[in-house]
C-alpha cells in the first residue's frame, strides 16, 4: 500500500483515538463512549449519540493485515451489543482481501455515501478572502467551541464537553472565526510527528458564505507547514448529485487533492 494512503488512515485513527482519550470519566458515561480494536480496526461506539456516525464509525479494516469473516462478524457484534443501528464501517480502496466488500454485503450492509480523502503537502496556501478573523483558541472559547461544533455537526449538547476537551491536548491545535468578537466557526489540526490531520471545520449557517471556512483552512495550513508537517490529510462527504458540496469546494481551493474515495458501509 502506498505510504501516504496507509499515513493518511493512521493519521485519523489516531486523532479519533485522543478524541476518546480527551473525554473526562463523567463525558464517557454520558456519551456512552466506547473503542474497541479489532486485527487493525479501530471500532468507535458512542451510545448516548446513537445516530451521529462521527462517532459511531469503525476506521482501518484491513489496511495493515488483511481482516476476515471473524474480524467483521466481531466489528457488527460490538454495534449490536450496544444497539447502535446508524454506524459507518469505512473501507479504503486497498483494504484486503478483495473479498471484503462481498463479505460486507452478506453480512448485511450496503454501500453509504463514501468519504473523499484529500491529501497536500506544503506548498503556501492561497489567501484567504473573508471579513471574519481568525485565531488559535485557548480555554476562555472551549465552551463556545464545544457549542458550535456540537451543532454544526449534529450532536446533543451533551457533546459539548467533549469537544471542550480538546483544548490543551498535546496533539491538538484548535481554531475559531469571529464576527468581531462573536465566534462564528470552529476548526482543529491534530498532529503527530510529520503529518496533519485537519478536522472539525464547521461554520454556524448564519455566517456560511462569508469565507469563514476557507479562512480558518488555510490558517490551519499555514500552521501545520511552520510545524514541520510534510503531509496534511481532510476528508469530507464524496461529490453527489443534488448535494452544493461547500466543504468539498473549500478543501480543493485550500490546495489540497481527492486521493481515493473510501467507501461507507451502513446496516441495511
Amino acid at each position: 500500500m502506498d505510504e501516504d494512503f496507509l499515513v493518511s488512515e493512521q493519521i485519523e485513527r489516531a486523532a479519533l483515538t485522543d478524541l476518546h482519550a480527551a473525554a473526562s470519566e463523567s463525558v464517557h458515561e454520558q456519551l456512552g463512549l466506547r473503542l474497541e480494536t479489532i486485527g487493525t480496526a479501530l471500532v468507535s461506539i458512542a451510545t448516548g449519540e446513537p445516530c451521529n456516525i462521527l462517532l459511531n464509525r469503525t476506521v482501518g479494516l484491513g489496511i495493515e493485515t488483511p481482516a476476515d469473516l471473524d474480524t467483521i462478524q466481531a466489528v457488527l457484534a460490538c454495534y449490536e451489543a450496544a444497539r447502535i443501528s446508524d454506524y459507518y464501517l469505512h473501507l479504503h480502496p486497498k483494504a484486503r482481501p478483495i473479498e471484503l466488500k462481498a463479505w460486507l454485503t452478506q453480512a448485511g450492509l450496503k454501500k453509504g455515501r463514501g468519504w473523499m480523502k484529500f491529501l497536500r503537502h506544503t506548498q503556501a496556501p492561497p489567501k484567504a478572502q473573508t471579513d471574519l478573523q481568525v485565531q488559535r483558541i485557548g480555554p476562555e472559547h472551549a465552551e463556545e467551541f464545544g457549542r458550535i461544533a456540537a451543532h454544526c455537526f449534529d450532536f446533543s449538547t451533551a457533546a459539548i464537553p467533549l469537544f471542550e476537551s480538546l483544548i490543551g491536548r498535546p496533539d491538538w491545535l484548535l481554531y475559531m472565526s469571529f464576527d468581531g468578537g462573536k465566534p462564528t466557526g470552529t476548526g482543529t489540526l491534530f498532529v503527530q510527528d510529520d503529518v496533519a490531520y485537519l478536522d472539525w471545520g464547521a461554520t454556524l449557517p448564519e455566517y456560511r458564505n462569508r469565507g469563514g471556512q476557507g479562512a480558518v483552512m488555510s490558517r490551519r495550513i499555514s500552521d501545520a507547514i511552520d510545524l514541520g508537517c510534510r503531509l496534511l490529510v481532510t476528508m469530507t462527504g464524496e461529490a453527489v448529485p443534488g448535494d452544493p458540496q461547500h466543504s468539498y469546494k473549500n478543501i480543493l481551493r485550500a490546495g489540497f487533492r481527492p486521493t481515493y474515495l473510501r467507501e461507507n458501509y451502513v446496516p441495511a
